[in-house]
């Protein structure tokens, strides 16, 4: 019997690191992506980049010692292949490259820095592991630390795209220009104003936590009121008290709230009333992209 490859994926986010080692299956056409190992670790390397533009010796330390460890994982799991990629922070960063290099030099892991459309076209290939129809139009969302990227996808085929330097970590260290709401609004004017009738699909870590929270059955859509009423009143508590009530990560308990912000923001203007969340995300997409790789 022949058993599986493993992949692995690690995903350099504004606000956490990653690291998915997953088995793909492909049986009788139906594809599903099998977590073996999902660590997740706060660095925020937006808290540096978004202040200073820069990533400092703090947290280049963490970061360094977070690869060492994800390595060392992947050998014990003996994984097949695995991919590397940094989003917002990473990217902005002056020295990005130069942390990159020493990471490669360190533990021979190369970091790909990867643009929003990519990341937007990794999440959504996943798509068809889940039972979603390929034939309607979407509005893919996906909120990051550091960012925002809105995708409109239609008939299983990527439209439009595009990123906005609008995401929790941001928001949170008050780094979000009043004219990037403004871009966002002029954008979504297309969308409003299109003849297509929009679906909604949410992606990341807060969503997926707002979706755990709506107690909705898997992929049944969440209502645009039940998240606002869940903001409404994650907003009127401080972060000890979210962290409490709702039990969330304390790395968690704040950026919630700004994430609540921006998918409502976004889904009034849009005029759509649910969100569906598949629960995928970028690592998921590059462990499926590695198995087509080699199948």
């Amino acid at each position: 019997m022949n058993f599986p490859d493993r992949y692995a994926a690690i995903d350099i986010g504004s606000n956490g690191m990653r690291l998915l080692i997953a088995k793909v299956f492909e049986i009788e056409g139906v594809t599903s992506v099998q977590k073996l190992s999902l660590v997740r670790v706060p660095i925020r390397l937006g808290e540096d980049v978004f202040n200073n533009g820069y990533i400092t010796e703090k947290k280049k330390e963490k970061f360094i010692k977070t690869i060492k460890v994800y390595k060392l994982l992947m050998d014990i799991y003996e994984v097949k292949d695995f991919r590397a990629v940094a989003t917002s922070a990473m990217r902005e960063a002056t020295n990005g490259n130069e942390i990159a290099q020493l990471i490669k030099k360190e533990t021979d892991i190369d970091i790909s820095l990867i643009d929003g459309e990519m990341e937007a076209d990794l999440i959504f290939s996943t798509i068809h592991t889940q039972n979603i129809s390929k034939e309607d139009s979407y509005l893919f969302i996906d909120v990051g630390g550091g960012s925002t990227e809105i995708t409109i996808f239609n008939k299983g085929k990527r439209v439009e795209s595009k990123s906005f330097k609008i995401g929790t970590v941001r928001l949170l260290q008050d780094k979000v220009e009043e004219s990037n709401w403004q871009e966002l609004d002029k954008w979504l004017e297309n969308v409003v104003n299109s003849d297509r009738d929009f679906k909604a699909i949410g992606t990341g870590g807060n969503i997926n936590r707002y979706f755990k929270l709506s107690k909705n059955a898997h992929l049944q859509p969440v209502k645009f009121e039940v998240i606002n009423d869940l903001y409404t009143d994650l907003s009127s508590l401080t972060k000890e008290e979210r962290s409490e009530k709702y039990r969330l990560r304390y790395d968690r308990a704040d950026v919630i709230v700004p994430a609540g912000k921006i998918y409502l923001t976004i889904l009034e203007k849009c005029g759509i009333d649910e969100i569906i969340v598949p629960k995928i995300g970028l690592s998921d997409g590059i462990v499926y992209y590695l198995f087509k790789q080699y199948n």
